[in-house]
């Protein structure tokens, strides 16, 4: 790892000014991803503005909404008794995610912002488009079986690792970013890019734009929700298949249904084909297994990946089956 600076930033303010006025920086919180990769040589910066002692740790239950504090760490939104009440979906995304020690560690904003898990992106040693656009992507014709079949591009294929990211796109939360041009709010479902032939950028953030909180609507299908993770061990693992799914029915008809999916897309996958396919029919094995065919319907696998097309209609079956009461 090369040698850097360090700043405490006192204010988000602060913090904001300070990556605007010091080239090769980035912000800090729990450092769970961010310094492996420094460690790595998959990311090099140097400067580093450490936002810990911002007041961007709150956890807020409010009348309309969860607002969750960029600096809050996962395990305590993970505890928080409002969240496991009212979002049982994004305590079910948080404890499937690392381990119990990164948990402690790692930061909400952290979180949404961590790279991919693709090998070949993970040594430095390998060209990737993610860190040098331009050099290639050999996950294409090499090992792919974690990779992308919704969104990839032939510069990249690489999923996106977060299921808290997956949880908040169903949910649809908005990521409220201060920087240099000043305060926004970005919708989720806009907040993450496709690769396309700029597979480097994977956010909409601007340089120097820190995530100061995660706003979630509060509403009653929120509570009746759910996070499956399909992996290759318990813990420590990342998902091969994930799906995040709240569903409302009345008399056996779906009156309302949110879905995101993970492991199978480039970015957290959503298509509201799929839910506008289940949404005032009832709720029925064929209706479930139509929906999943029209999710997988521009898939495109990979010689290592082509599983994931069954794997993931087989977990929305699971997931909307056991929420709406089949048998």
């Amino acid at each position: 790892m090369r040698a850097f600076g360090y700043t405490v930033a006192r204010d988000p303010a602060e913090a904001v000014r300070l990556a605007a006025h010091t080239p090769g920086s980035t912000f800090v919180a729990g450092g769970t991803d961010l310094l492996n990769l420094m460690r790595d040589g998959a990311e090099a910066h140097d400067h580093l503005i450490d936002v810990n002692r911002l007041d961007l740790g709150r956890i807020t239950v409010a009348a309309g909404s969860l607002r969750i504090g960029g600096a809050a760490r996962m395990r305590r939104v993970a505890e928080h008794p409002g969240v496991r009440r009212e979002f049982p979906m994004l305590t079910e995304a948080l404890l499937a995610s690392a381990s119990p020690q990164v948990r402690v560690m790692a930061s909400i904003g952290g979180n949404l912002l961590q790279r991919t898990r693709c090998g070949y992106f993970r040594d430095a040693a390998s060209p990737c488009n993610k860190r040098v656009r331009g050099s290639g992507c050999p996950a294409i014709t090499g090992q792919n079986r974690g990779h992308a079949i919704l969104g990839g591009s032939e510069h990249c294929v690489a999923t996106h690792p977060s299921d808290l990211a997956v949880a908040l796109t169903a949910l649809d939360a908005t990521v409220h970013l201060l920087g240099p041009g000043g305060a926004r709010a970005v919708p989720i479902g806009g907040f993450y890019l496709l690769p396309g032939s700029t597979p480097d950028r994977e956010t909409v953030m601007r340089p120097g734009e820190l995530i100061t909180r995660v706003d979630v609507p509060r509403t009653a299908l929120a509570g009746r929700s759910r996070y499956l993770k399909l992996r290759d061990r318990a813990t420590f693992e990342f998902a091969v298949v994930s799906v995040a799914a709240a569903l409302r029915t009345r008399g056996g008809v779906v009156r309302d249904v949110r879905l995101a999916f993970g492991g199978v897309g480039t970015r957290p996958w959503r298509d509201t084909r799929v839910e506008a396919a289940l949404r005032g029919r009832p709720l029925t094995r064929q209706a479930i297994d139509e929906a999943g065919g029209l999710l997988v319907g521009d898939a495109k696998p990979y010689e290592g990946n082509g599983f994931k097309v069954e794997l993931v209609q087989r977990a929305l079956a699971s997931v909307l089956g056991e929420l709406g009461g089949l048998r």
